[in-house]
């Protein structure tokens, strides 16, 4: 090859290279805009990330009426009295010290 033939060929492969890789960049976007496209997506429900504050459940009655609270302390105070009896009647064991 002559060496006008070697540039002519160099400069049409720079050629065909450079319009290849513009044309990737002209898509078809069939008249629309990347805009548009944000216009026809669907919106988002706005939500903070923040639970509500002033959405909280109803107050419920008490947990325990007055009388299931005595009687609930009155067993456990049975209890109590039973692990005392108990301990009393061990042998004594080592004693704890308190730091």
């Amino acid at each position: 090859m002559s060496k006008g033939g070697k540039i002519t060929a160099l400069a049409a492969a720079t050629l065909l290279l450079l319009g290849l890789s513009l044309g990737g960049c002209a898509t078809s976007t069939a008249g629309s805009s990347p805009m548009d496209a944000r216009a026809e997506a669907p919106a988002r429900p706005k939500t903070g990330g923040y639970p509500a504050v002033e959405d909280v459940p109803p107050r419920r009655g008490p947990a325990m009426t007055t009388d299931e609270q005595s009687k609930l302390q009155k067993e456990l105070a049975a209890a109590r009295d039973r692990q005392v009896s108990k301990a009393k009647g061990r042998a004594p064991g080592p004693e704890l010290v308190k730091p």
